[in-house]
């Protein structure tokens, strides 16, 4: 601090005042001195923090009134300066950013900072790029948009300063092996505002991407972070589970740590993205399985325990390979999208995170006239759902969920006009589009992930009911079925149900919401029917006096044909709708047209944004199943 001048002018020397009560310190200037401006004159000591009496400008030292060890109050003299005289030589404070020197302990930092990335960790590499991957660090600059990840626990180490030396620590366990911040995804599609999110990967390299104390700690603080903030989150799963080796932590079970209960309540409040490549067992898969949307490479495997655990159970000796392999945890449903490598997984996690951000201004769909000849005229020909699927959404849209698993029900984001929307439809190659446990239930998950996040559902419904017989019943289908009833009636944003054909008993009610009042729309193509049940059935049903009075086989049969044939035209959307128990039957070029009528401006709330609270949660979570 400088002291005030005293004299009437610049010739008159200055009175360096004392500003504050204190002791002094020391008193670097002496009488004679030549300074420079800024100079420190005398350092005091005040309530154990140093100040500076500085000179204002460059002079003389003519006077020092103080001596070290001397108690002084505010406004007492420490020093006289005669103003004038050339600059003192080094008399000016160079700044580090300015040409000077680095300070030490800046230097120690850069130095503690240049130990963490990639650059210096050759070996591990080296060892990871020889097995065809990517580090931890480069799949997270894939994802974030470029300059925009803020790293949080950079610097963490694993908890083990008992066994290892702190330099061997700083070379093998940087950041505990879990890397996480926060940025930018998508910001050149949606901008910045509504893109950021937070990120985090378990890096393999450290001690096989294990679950350390502080890794649990840095996940607490990102998980809370996301809470507040309302960020979705992507996690990279890929590693081994707990960690038995942080000896020096002070935890005798870990089991108090949050970060399960933390992830666990993100569910529902934001999109939850996980990612896997390489092995994730234990507590890396139960993160995982708490994720909305599971992305896996063709190399992942997938367990709740990995083999020393299985081994340790007395359950046998497995190599990881054989636990949870991707064939198998596609076909049960745990995985929703296959990616070919780690590239396709982080390209296909920033489109899905897309469709929770907004809305797109470019656009193209297909050509729409193209629809009328995708359900073939002959009634009972099969054809195939996602060609319609397709042909509706706008050109590249269409990300298929869960597509090895449920093969009745076929479930999709895409877009239509640019607008995000959930699709769920019937698939007539699988038991002729009968819904069976598995559909119910992977539609009912969809409706709930979508209603979450406020994205609008387009049913597309081609179905003959709900599955029978006594096979089917023992997959508990009563509880799996009503599924759709509740979540369907329990959703609020707008939907619309389009019956492409067949439209019967609750299988049609269910996918309409449990009513064909239900959506904002209920409409069909030319090729639509309706009924209470299978035309067939309800033929063999209704009639059986009929039938089983017919005098022949040949006649049974006759009469069968027609009585369906009657039971049809009664069916016909084209009849439904004069019987107004639809909405309409229109152009299946029109479809788009229609369904953003009722859907209008409808879309996400942005996953993210700069708010000083997350918005409150629709659903108490996302079911994970």
């Amino acid at each position: 601090m400088t002291a005030d001048k005293t004299g009437p002018d610049a010739d008159v020397p200055y009175r360096l005042d004392c500003p504050l009560t204190g002791t002094v310190v020391s008193v670097p200037a002496c009488v004679g001195d030549q300074v420079g401006a800024g100079a420190v004159v005398a350092v005091v000591e005040s309530m154990k923090m140093e100040h500076e009496v500085t000179a204002p400008q460059a002079g003389r030292i003519t006077a020092v009134t103080v001596v070290a060890g001397q108690v002084v109050t505010a406004g007492d003299q420490v020093a006289l300066l005669e103003p004038g005289g050339v600059e003192a030589p080094g008399s000016q404070v160079v700044a580090a950013d300015h040409g000077g020197a680095v300070r030490a302990d800046l230097a120690e930092v850069l130095d503690r900072q240049s130990m963490v990335g990639d650059a210096a960790r050759h070996d591990a590499v080296a060892r990871r790029h020889a097995l065809g991957r990517r580090t931890a660090r480069e799949n997270l600059d894939d994802l974030c948009d470029p300059g925009s990840f803020v790293e949080y626990g950079a610097l963490a180490l694993a908890a083990q300063r008992d066994r290892r030396s702190l330099d061997e620590l700083i070379k093998s366990t940087p950041a505990d092996g879990f890397i996480g911040g926060v940025a930018n995804v998508n910001s050149k599609l949606f901008g910045p505002d509504v893109t950021r999110c937070v990120v985090a990967s378990y890096d393999y390299t450290v001690l096989a991407g294990t679950q350390g104390f502080y890794g649990h700690h840095k996940k607490d603080r990102l998980f809370e972070l996301a809470a507040r903030q309302g960020l979705p989150v992507v996690l990279f799963a890929e590693g081994g589970g707990g960690r038995p080796g942080d000896t020096s932590a002070p935890s005798v079970s870990g089991l108090e740590v949050m970060a399960f209960a933390l992830f666990g309540r993100l569910s529902g409040l934001v999109p939850l993205v996980g990612i896997v490549s390489g092995r994730c067992f234990a507590g890396n898969a139960a993160l995982l399985g708490c994720c909305d949307v599971i992305i896996a490479t063709p190399d992942a495997n997938i367990g709740m325990a990995g083999p020393a655990m299985i081994e340790g159970g007395g359950l046998g000796s497995y190599r990881p390979e054989d636990i949870g392999p991707l064939d198998v945890q596609v076909a049960n449903g745990v995985v929703d999208v296959v990616a070919s490598d780690e590239a396709d997984a982080v390209a296909c996690a920033k489109r899905y995170l897309g469709y929770f951000q907004g809305t797109l201004a470019e656009w193209e769909c297909p050509d729409q006239t193209l629809l009328r000849g995708v359900i073939p005229a002959e009634r009972v020909r099969v054809y195939d759902i996602r060609k319609v699927v397709d042909g509706l959404a706008d050109t590249g849209s269409v990300l298929e969920l869960r597509s090895g698993w449920g093969p009745g029900m076929v479930t999709c984001l895409g877009r239509i006009e640019g607008r995000p929307v959930g699709i769920i439809a019937n698939n007539p190659a699988h038991l002729g589009g009968a819904i069976d446990s598995d559909g119910a239930d992977k539609a009912a998950r969809f409706m709930g992930l979508c209603d979450a996040f406020d994205l609008p559902l387009l049913f597309l419904c081609d179905t003959p009911g709900f599955m029978v017989g006594p096979e089917a019943e023992k997959t508990a289908q009563v509880r799996h079925f009503a599924r759709m009833f509740v979540v369907g009636a329990s959703i609020d944003v707008p939907f619309a149900t389009v019956i492409l054909r067949k439209g019967y008993g609750l299988g049609a009610q269910a996918m309409a919401g449990g009513s064909f009042r239900a959506p904002a729309v209920t409409v069909a193509w030319p090729t639509g029917e309706i009924g209470g049940m299978g035309l067939e059935g309800a033929v063999r049903l209704g009639f059986r006096r009929e039938l089983d009075a017919a005098p022949t086989p040949e006649a049974r049969a006759e009469l069968e044909e027609h009585l369906i044939e009657a039971a049809y035209r009664n069916g016909k959307a084209l009849n439904a709708a004069s019987h107004f128990e639809i909405d309409d039957v229109i152009d299946p070029a029109d479809t788009r047209r229609r369904i953003l009528a009722v859907l209008g401006e409808a879309g996400p709330r942005p996953a993210s944004g700069l708010r000083l609270a997350p918005r409150a949660k629709k659903r108490p979570c996302v079911d994970t199943w």
